[in-house]
């Protein structure tokens, strides 16, 4: 061996080693390294490429003289090519001239010259191969391409750690973004409108409003009492959106101190108030690219509003005690309980803020006016309660089912879903019966608080058949309604065949189609 070259080598060792002992993190190393093997032993470019674990695909994950683009097509699958047949064997392999080779690839498109030899071993970790170290060097005799494969085997086993490590480095990557794509089908799923329970007519006008503004950027106001499902209408609206691969960011206006709020929503610079003792963003600036959901906008101080109203018309902003102005891109979602043009009235809102809010108004309806719901949301809340808790609770007696019919629920769907978990706690067995309901559920039969919507199941003087009929007649009445007097969709909601309602319909002289 030439002096000179075997002086040449144990300095590229001593200089690979020194970067290695400096930093375990690939990304810190391999360029390094392969600049030292490019300039110390004249090779024009080496590559190191990983073989992704569980899989078949090798790729080239740093590179010493090649472009970005070059880089990304140097592409193999284990046996294919000569890379690939070296990740597969584990064992080196030299192609004296690339331009003579069959099984050379040349993917990256470097090796035309007639004159380039490649060389490309194995990277090893406890016997398991992680990758490989290639290069590309002028034409050499077989004993010096033999000596520049052991050089680069020695350099293969020196970063194998950290190319191991940058391995599950990406998997773990690669996990976490299908993890969050998982999570995002979740979320768009679980509040597309379609998933939101309920198929009365009242919801299905909430749901044509929803398809209709959702792919804007229309500025929605969503109204409706405490409990009525204000929020999914919000998420409903975001992920049918274009932002919904982008942040959602809900603001709870009714929960923040006056005190707070301002710094809540905007954010503040360190120094602007006692305890601020760093910069810090607000929901407008985490929302950004997004959507900004400001619930119960109704209980936001005047003191704020204008701030709020310069947000709806510029999109921009200060921080609490900054001078900097902040441009954000958010879509803004309100929603209150409150009846806001009274407020606007008595001057407790203001009325140009109210009319930049309520460009799209969306009414969600209380629960008392859609009780064609009621079972369906039941039947909803009892399974998801019954799977959480690990109960056998499957059915709602008919006797609770009347009950959850009579009563006028003030407090909307929330307490439909708290009386059914209670009572699916409560229930002994698979049906939940009227005595696990709450004591205000039970009496809300009292002829003190009469229900014009209900059916009284008992009629003082009329015999059991002429009971069952006004019961089957309002039966066939709702669901008439909800289908717009259409027969067969009657027949399919009512699990009946369209030949007997028909009969039915006639029989008690009800209109349809």
């Amino acid at each position: 061996m030439d002096p000179s070259r075997h002086t040449q080598e144990l300095k590229l060792l001593h200089s690979i080693s020194t970067i290695v002992d400096q930093s375990i993190d690939m990304r810190s190393v391999v360029h390094p390294i392969l600049e030292a093997l490019a300039e110390c032993l004249n090779f024009r470019l080496a590559t190191i490429t990983l073989l992704r674990k569980g899989g078949d695909d090798i790729l080239i994950e740093a590179a010493h003289g090649l472009t970005r683009a070059q880089a990304e097509m140097g592409r193999y699958k284990l046996g294919e090519g000569v890379t690939g047949k070296v990740v597969l064997s584990g064992e080196p392999m030299i192609i004296p001239r690339t331009s003579e080779s069959p099984i050379f690839l040349n993917r990256t498109q470097q090796g035309r010259d007639p004159d380039t030899a490649f060389i490309c071993v194995p990277v090893k970790e406890k016997q398991e191969v992680v990758g490989a170290l290639s290069v590309y060097r002028p034409f050499a005799d077989d004993e010096q391409l033999k000596e520049d494969a052991t050089i680069l085997g020695i350099v293969a086993s020196m970063v194998a750690r950290a190319v191991l490590l940058r391995r599950d480095v990406l998997e773990q990557q690669e996990h976490l973004k299908e993890e969050n794509r998982q999570l995002r089908a979740e979320l768009t799923r679980r509040y597309h409108p379609d998933n939101i329970v309920g198929n009365s007519r009242e919801m299905q006008g909430v749901y044509d409003q929803i398809f209709q503004v959702a792919k804007s950027q229309a500025t929605v106001l969503i109204n409706g009492e405490t409990g009525t499902g204000k929020e999914l209408v919000a998420h409903a609206l975001h992920y049918a959106s274009t932002r919904a691969s982008e942040p959602f960011v809900r603001v709870h206006c009714a929960a923040l101190p006056e005190s707070l709020i301002e710094s809540e929503l905007f954010g503040h610079v360190k120094g602007a108030f006692t305890g601020a003792v760093s910069d810090r963003k607000g929901r407008f600036e985490l929302a950004d690219g997004g959507t900004i959901f400001l619930d119960e906008i109704g209980e936001i101080p005047l003191s704020i509003q204008a701030k709020l109203l310069r947000v709806l018309q510029e999109r921009e902003f200060e921080r609490v005690g900054g001078i900097k102005t902040i441009k954000v891109n958010v879509r803004i979602i309100a929603a209150t309980h409150r009846d806001l043009p009274a407020m606007v009235e008595k001057g407790l809102f203001r009325e140009d803020l109210y009319y930049r809010l309520s460009v799209f108004p969306i009414f969600v309806p209380p629960l008392v006016k859609r009780k064609a719901d009621i079972i369906l949301l039941a039947d909803h809340f009892m399974a998801k309660y019954a799977q959480e808790n690990g109960k056998k609770v499957n059915r709602l007696s008919n006797e609770a089912l009347d009950l959850l019919m009579r009563h006028r629920w003030p407090g909307n769907v929330r307490e439909l879903e708290n009386c059914v978990e209670r009572a699916v706690l409560l229930a002994d067995g698979e049906v939940i019966r009227p005595e696990v309901l709450p004591s205000s559920i039970q009496l809300s039969d009292d002829p003190e608080k009469p229900d014009a919507g209900a059916v009284p199941l008992l009629v003082e003087g009329a015999s059991l058949g002429e009971m069952v009929e006004r019961y089957e007649k309002a039966i066939l009445t709702e669901s008439l309604k909800l289908t717009h007097g259409n027969i067969a969709a009657a027949a399919r909601q009512l699990l009946s065949t369209p030949r007997i309602v028909s009969y039915k319909v006639k029989q008690y002289g009800l209109a349809a189609s």
